[in-house]
């Protein structure tokens, strides 16, 4: 399955500079739907009260992925993958 990957950084309360990739649909090109999956992944990082926009998160490319991300995507709408400091 062919998914567009956007690029997101976000700046944690403690200082450290967290980099996750939000995986969607190709044919999903609208930014505040993905900035919404981004968000809930944040909250469920418990780093609330940050609200994405395109400074920090932005299509980057389209790819083909993994039949396990595939099926995350079919079950919820998008995948993440977790780059730097996400923990």
């Amino acid at each position: 399955m062919k998914v567009s990957f956007w690029d997101t950084y976000v700046q944690r309360k403690d200082g450290r500079r967290m980099h996750f990739d939000i995986l969607v649909p190709i044919n999903l090109k609208e930014p505040k739907i993905v900035f919404g999956f981004g968000n809930e992944y944040l909250k469920n990082k418990s780093i609330e009260n940050h609200a994405l926009t395109t400074k920090e998160c932005r299509f980057c490319h389209i790819e083909d992925t993994s039949e396990e991300l595939t099926e995350a995507i079919d079950k919820k709408g998008y995948a993440i993958i977790e780059m730097e400091n996400c923990d």
